[in-house]
């Protein structure tokens, strides 16, 4: 536990973390992957080059020294991330390197001002959180690994189908090398895949590239658990820099070949509740509302609960992902979508157009009884959970899911 003298010390740091932003944390990667180049294989690279993941660590540490003595302002960011963590294999050594590359990190970029009892205190600090990761991990880790059809650390699996679900989306269904059984999930969570989107690449030499880090990417998981395999629905990254993994997984792996995947994971679900349900989402944000709306579907048929509200926007009607499944629900009186598109469509006469404008339908909707459920870019979702505030609906009965490195609004 942390005495009152080093949580004082901690915080008298927060200035100089302020002032350096993430430079602090760039630094910080850049001096761990030079020393522990094997990290690589862990972090997500991607987000590395693009400064992501170094502003939600400096975020992160930032939100740490401010609350260090009122840590249950912290229990929902601790949830968040350990669950990323048990999707990416992280381990206790993991901390102890994290950790040293820290503190050394302080001491360069601030050297004046992180005298000896400043850097005591860190190192206490960090110890203390560190153990709060460690010993949630260390619980998800054995829920999962004791569960039925569970397993600790990575499972081999093997693509059995690959399916064109839009213009930009491909859903990849794996089943376990091994034949045995797989644990279950909670409807919107995610699963941790683990590639080597170089493995086989040849130079024009004919001589294989130098060799390259693996990557692990999470995906939400897009239909109800069925206790033998895993969908995942991924969009073809092409703006910027193509995605460096969602391509590999559109056009390089093929059916047969074999990735790892770390037991399913993540703090965004569906909540077992009596309340009408509306889902929404935006782009491929409608993968873990996939997932959520099968399960629901199942139970409609099985316990007689209301139709599910559903409401979705993405640019047109060709990168509508499961549009035909969505159809087919909804003709069976299972289902009450409102779909916006940003272009319009031929024979999109059901369709609105434009951005998705909730006080528009506000009418069909139950605002006052029902839980959402929003996923999709993080300024959609802003938009979306503003809409819902200003029309009434309880902070509480919105839940949301967020796409990169702990993001949050």
């Amino acid at each position: 536990m942390l005495t009152n003298e080093q949580i004082q010390l901690v915080k008298s740091t927060i200035p100089i973390l302020e002032a350096g932003g993430p430079a602090i944390t760039e630094h910080f990667y850049q001096r761990m992957f030079k020393h522990n180049p094997e990290l690589q294989h862990i972090f997500n690279m991607s987000n590395q080059k693009s400064g992501r993941q170094s502003f939600a660590l400096f975020s992160a540490i930032a939100a740490y020294a401010h609350h260090l003595d009122d840590l249950e302002n912290l229990l929902a960011m601790v949830e968040r991330i350990a669950h990323k963590h048990t999707s990416m294999n992280i381990k206790p050594e993991h901390y102890d390197i994290v950790g040293h590359h820290l503190i050394e990190t302080l001491r360069e970029l601030a050297t004046e001002q992180f005298t000896p009892e400043i850097e005591a205190a860190w190192v206490a600090a960090y110890q203390q959180l560190a153990g709060v990761f460690i010993n949630k991990e260390a619980g998800l880790y054995e829920e999962r690994g004791n569960a039925a059809g569970g397993w600790k650390d990575g499972r081999a699996f093997v693509l059995v189908e690959k399916r064109i679900e839009s213009e930009l989306v491909k859903s990849l269904v794996f089943e376990p090398v091994d034949g045995k059984p797989v644990i279950g999930y909670q409807p919107g969570q995610y699963i941790g895949i683990e590639v080597d989107p170089n493995k086989g690449i040849q130079t024009a030499a004919g001589e294989k590239g130098e060799e390259t880090y693996r990557e692990i990417r999470q995906y939400s998981l897009s239909d109800k658990p069925n206790g033998e395999t895993y969908r995942i629905s991924v969009k073809r990254e092409i703006l910027g820099k193509p995605g460096v993994v969602s391509n590999y997984l559109h056009d390089g792996l093929r059916l047969g070949e074999e990735v790892t995947l770390y037991a399913p994971a993540g703090d965004f679900h569906l909540k077992s509740t009596n309340s009408p349900v509306v889902l929404v989402s935006a782009g491929v944000g409608l993968t873990p509302m996939q997932s959520m709306l099968e399960t629901l579907v199942a139970e409609i048929e099985t316990e007689g609960k209301d139709n599910i509200h559903y409401l979705h926007a993405c640019e047109t009607p060709a990168q509508h992902s499961f549009k035909k499944r969505l159809s087919e629900l909804e003709q069976q009186g299972k289902v009450k979508p409102l779909i916006w598109y940003k272009s319009e469509g031929q024979n999109e006469t059901k369709a609105r157009h434009g951005f998705m404008d909730i006080a528009a339908v506000e009418d069909q909707l139950p605002l006052a009884l029902a839980d959402f459920y929003l996923c999709g870019p993080v300024a959609f979702m802003q938009f979306a959970k503003q809409q819902l505030v200003l029309l009434g609906v309880n902070t509480d009965r919105i839940h949301y899911e967020v796409f990169g490195p702990h993001e949050s609004f």
